[in-house]
């Protein structure tokens, strides 16, 4: 299947047609021989996270805007980087096969895996057009390819953009005052079971802890996993 463009405006994530075209030639490494390969049709979780054959994948290496979070454009408006990743990431999977090599698990035991769509490999795609960080903290796999994204002023790069690590910080610090003993992630009951919220969710802020229903606090994302609960779905 060929690639295809994606379906928003060019314009509003300061990608030129020229520049475009530079990204989509510039390929990277193929997915050749993949020794713990999780493969099938993917469903896009956010800007960083898909679910490949029902494994939740998270894109080593990388780093996309949190769904809720807003970035600049070059004159200085908001635009909904956020979800213009997760969008760009739809685009790269949509229709094609998946096969993701995992790396291992991270802490909240979600696999890590370097990531393929027909050859093309997802987690240097989404850094080199410019939605989402190379994720040093952890690796320095992408540095290039942000530096790409920054060159052509792709993306995230084309106004100022506060780092999604960041941003999840603030956000936490910001739920923390208010929250019991500094415990701001949100443990709710519903039809879909025991899900927690975390600060940095689209919908946290409408989300009430009723104690007499079962809800509660947790401290870490670490503690609601070990308690039974599970992520609440962002998309």
């Amino acid at each position: 299947m060929p690639f295809t463009t994606p379906s928003f405006p060019l314009t509003r994530v300061g990608l030129t047609a020229g520049a475009l075209f530079f990204l989509l030639l510039s390929s990277g490494p193929k997915a050749e021989t993949l020794t713990n390969a999780i493969a099938g049709s993917a469903r896009v979780v956010d800007g960083d996270t898909l679910d490949v054959s029902g494994q939740r994948i998270r894109l080593e290496g990388i780093d996309a805007p949190e769904l809720a979070q807003s970035c600049k454009d070059a004159q200085g408006a908001d635009w909904p980087c956020g979800r213009e990743a997760l969008k760009y990431l739809a685009e790269l999977t949509s229709g094609r096969d998946v096969a993701c090599d995992s790396t291992g698990t991270d802490k909240y035991g979600r696999v890590l895996g370097i990531c393929f769509a027909e050859g093309r490999e997802i987690n240097a795609e989404m850094v080199r057009s410019g939605f989402a960080w190379a994720f040093i903290k952890y690796s320095t796999a992408y540095t290039s390819q942000e530096a790409e994204a920054r060159a052509v002023r792709a993306g995230v790069w084309q106004g100022p953009a506060e780092a999604p690590w960041d941003y999840r910080h603030k956000g936490w610090q910001t739920a923390e005052a208010s929250a019991p003993n500094g415990c701001a992630i949100k443990g709710n009951v519903s039809h879909n079971g025991r899900i927690y919220h975390v600060p940095w969710a689209p919908w946290y802020a409408k989300v009430k802890v009723d104690e007499n229903r079962g809800e509660r606090w947790f401290c870490s994302e670490a503690d609601a996993l070990a308690a039974g609960w599970r992520a609440a779905a962002t998309n």
